[in-house]
């Protein structure tokens, strides 16, 4: 896939293609649908897949103090739009200057005079320009102005018939409610509109040690880790490490209650421990995933060190047993 972080970067005379436009956070099950409709038209037309993307959100520069948490890191929503097929990314600095472009601006110089566009796929929703201004009937207009095609679809609802889950049908796939279920720590719901397990990107860093002295060695991520955390408690998950090797975990978020810790964190307990060659797991300094795949229960004040050990030998032994058949 073609990666550009500036329309500087894109090679003169690049195209034909055939565009979309969105923010992607998440990447779920709608968006998907989108991509996937992307990639089958450029292929009848002959033509590179191209999506376009901002960094940061335009909500984070036009209102930052209430701007929604991205649910994914910059690095994880590259990887899982390279994933859908799609030939070129083009990951466009959102700034007030670009915020400024009228719609007709905006599409002459990043879809006709940069990408080269034939074709343009959208969502009846989409909107573009200054002051978001640009809807579905302008983008229809330049492209008889322009000489592009446009195509319009549906987003994924959840009330197609291959949705996951019947519970979930009816209701339409979004970012919003990718965030909800996060907050309320439903995880499965995440990852069934996502269409993957929710995850976490972090260095491991030191902690208070704690987990090793009660018996429990946790890999602590950096306060800095990107990607939308979920409600407080211990989940069932994945730790990859910086080789690609997925390990079995037991994952607690929030601050450690039962020892009055004040910040909040994530700390997976690799189940089961490998003893590598230097006779320990050491994680400290890696680039490592967190993936949740299922929430056992909520942050728990425990009376002291006893019980809580009582507690996370249940909370591994649930975990290993949930992972053996995920």
């Amino acid at each position: 896939m073609h990666y550009w972080k500036d329309l500087a970067e894109v090679p003169s005379g690049f195209g034909p293609s055939v565009v979309t436009l969105g923010n992607f956070d998440g990447v779920h099950r709608g968006h998907q649908q989108v991509l996937a409709k992307l990639v089958e038209t450029a292929a009848r037309h002959s033509a590179n897949a191209v999506a376009i993307s901002f960094d940061p959100h335009p909500a984070q520069v036009h209102r930052p103090e209430a701007a929604p948490q991205q649910i994914m890191g910059l690095q994880d929503r590259i990887e899982a739009l390279e994933e859908t097929g799609i030939d070129g990314l083009l990951m466009m600095t959102y700034t007030l200057e670009l915020a400024a472009d009228t719609p007709e601006e905006f599409v002459r110089k990043v879809f006709v005079e940069a990408l080269g566009a034939s074709a343009v796929v959208i969502g009846h929703d989409v909107r573009f320009g200054k002051g978001n201004s640009g809807d579905l009937n302008t983008m229809q207009e330049l492209g008889e102005q322009f000489g592009f095609a446009v195509d319009v679809i549906e987003e994924y609802g959840s009330d197609q018939p291959d949705a996951p889950e019947s519970h979930l049908r009816g209701r339409r796939c979004s970012s919003s409610w990718v965030r909800e279920a996060l907050a309320e720590g439903d995880v499965v719901t995440a990852a069934q509109v996502m269409g993957r397990l929710h995850r976490v990107r972090g260095e491991v860093v030191h902690g208070d040690a704690r987990g090793r002295e009660l018996g429990f060695p946790t890999a602590n991520l950096s306060p800095d880790a990107s990607g939308l955390i979920p409600a407080d408690g211990v989940y069932a998950g994945w730790l990859i490490d910086a080789s690609g090797r997925r390990w079995p975990a037991a994952i607690s978020v929030g601050s450690n209650p039962t020892f009055e810790g004040a910040s909040r964190r994530v700390e997976a307990h690799v189940i089961d421990r490998p003893k590598e060659a230097n006779g320990d797991f050491d994680l400290y300094g890696q680039q490592v995933v967190v993936e949740f795949v299922h929430r056992l229960r909520g942050m728990v004040a425990y009376t002291g060190p006893e019980a809580l050990i009582a507690q996370m030998e249940i909370d591994v032994d649930q975990s290993r047993a949930l992972l053996s058949t995920d």
